[in-house]
């Protein structure tokens, strides 16, 4: 039986590993460890769809014929782990979930993950401008530390702000650099949240969790993702849909016990009148605009296997270079259609199989790779993100098959016909 603690180090020592500056390089070194435990152990059951992952991870591989530059490998090797760390995490999951009679303990690290997120996000609001130098950042060379890309995965931040405005608007990001991992992370990683309350009816983690869930929405609202607002009103949407068809009234109560407590909280958050205030002082619609369409315009002349990775151009408004502000531009621009296409179409496969839940629990997962699919235009997964999204939607897939093991088992029972009692 796989053990568990790997997930553990992994997902629920998160803030550790960010104090080091080690959270996304150390990342893949732990997604090697469970690679190791998975080869050990031998004859490992894949999750559904893992040859559309795997084709992908070969077109990928096969895009680096198209770097333009020797100093974009580095970026490009690290992007490429991220991609393989989720695929090996999703079948670790998918593999410790199946060999286990009570599958539940299996999303404790996940659960683990969310609170170190809560806790950071916390940080990131009552310290937004603490910032420091880590040991990992201390350990690189000066040549690799100096690297823009590398620069804000190993120096620590607790939130995102424009050190030149007069009034900054601080929004929490730990662990990560960006306060737009941070809403996708807390998007992905809610509904696993409320299925381990649902699969754990006591126990102190469960009462830990349910505490944790309005406390977390202060650092997520302040971080004004649009995105974050977005995916997870279209993850409701499908879930009060399926609740309604269904008539699962306990799903239905959850969803309402979301809302009234989302609703509660913009009482003392005015968050739409923040996001107003944010969209106002930055173009940061008209700078996605554009990369959105130089990203457009640039694939005619490279549309098999793209450019190997982003570039930096001045020919758009936006500092960021081309193939960012985005997992499916960045997938389009630097790998190309066919593996955008492959990309895409493990998470419509996962949306499909994550759906034939029956569980109040299984329903509330199933909603994860629908997230995912809205966030894409938007947010960047090329990060530890991409991970927590297969470990959620592996034990997804996992528990549907259960359920549906389950179902098909009482159907085969035969019913036992009572004996005729002699008059």
């Amino acid at each position: 039986m796989l053990p568990l603690w790997p997930l553990a180090v992994m997902f629920g020592l998160v803030p550790l590993w960010w104090l080091a500056g080690a959270f996304y390089l150390g990342w893949p070194l732990l997604g090697a460890l469970l690679f190791v435990l998975l080869v050990t152990r031998g004859r490992v059951p894949l999750p559904p769809a893992t040859g559309i992952w795997l084709l992908f991870l070969c077109l990928v591989v096969v895009s680096a014929t198209q770097l333009q530059a020797p100093s974009a490998v580095l970026s490009f090797t690290l992007r490429l782990a991220f991609y393989a760390t989720a695929l090996v995490v999703g079948v670790y999951v998918y593999t410790a979930v199946r060999e286990r009679a009570d599958p539940v303990a299996v999303l404790t690290p996940l659960c683990a993950f969310w609170c170190g997120l809560v806790v950071l996000g916390w940080l990131g609001v009552l310290v937004p401008r603490l910032a420091m130098t880590t040991p990992m950042e201390l350990l690189l060379p000066g040549g690799v530390a100096g690297n823009p890309f590398i620069q804000d995965m190993v120096h620590l931040s607790t939130a995102e702000y424009s050190a030149r405005s007069l009034n900054p608007i601080y929004r929490p990001a730990a662990p990560f650099p960006y306060t737009n991992n941070y809403g996708s992370a807390y998007a992905m990683t809610l509904p696993a949240v409320v299925a381990f309350t649902m699969l754990r009816p006591r126990g102190v983690l469960r009462w830990l969790l349910l505490a944790t869930l309005p406390l977390s929405l202060a650092p997520a609202f302040l971080t004004l993702n649009r995105g974050m607002f977005l995916s997870l009103g279209a993850g409701l949407a499908v879930l009060g849909i399926r609740a309604g068809l269904r008539g699962n009234v306990r799903v239905a109560a959850s969803i309402v016990g979301i809302v009234v407590i989302s609703g509660l909280a913009t009482l003392f958050i005015p968050v739409t009148e923040l996001i107003g205030n944010r969209v106002e002082a930055s173009d940061t619609n008209t700078d996605r605009l554009s990369l959105y369409l130089e990203v457009i315009r640039r694939m005619a002349d490279s549309p098999w296997l793209g450019y190997g990775a982003p570039v930096n151009v001045d020919t758009v408004t936006a500092a960021a270079p081309i193939g960012t502000q985005g997992q499916l531009w960045m997938v389009l621009f630097s790998h190309g259609v066919p593996a955008l296409l492959c990309f895409l179409a493990w998470f419509v496969v996962a949306a499909v199989l994550c759906a034939r839940a029956t569980s109040a629990a299984g329903q509330w997962l199933a909603v994860v790779p629908v997230v995912c699919l809205v966030q894409f235009p938007f947010y960047g997964m090329a990060s530890p993100n991409l991970a927590v999204a297969f470990f959620a939607i592996t034990f997804a897939i996992a528990l549907a098959e259960r359920e549906a093991r389950a179902r098909a088992t009482r159907r085969a029972r035969p019913t036992r016909r009572p004996e005729a009692v002699p008059a």
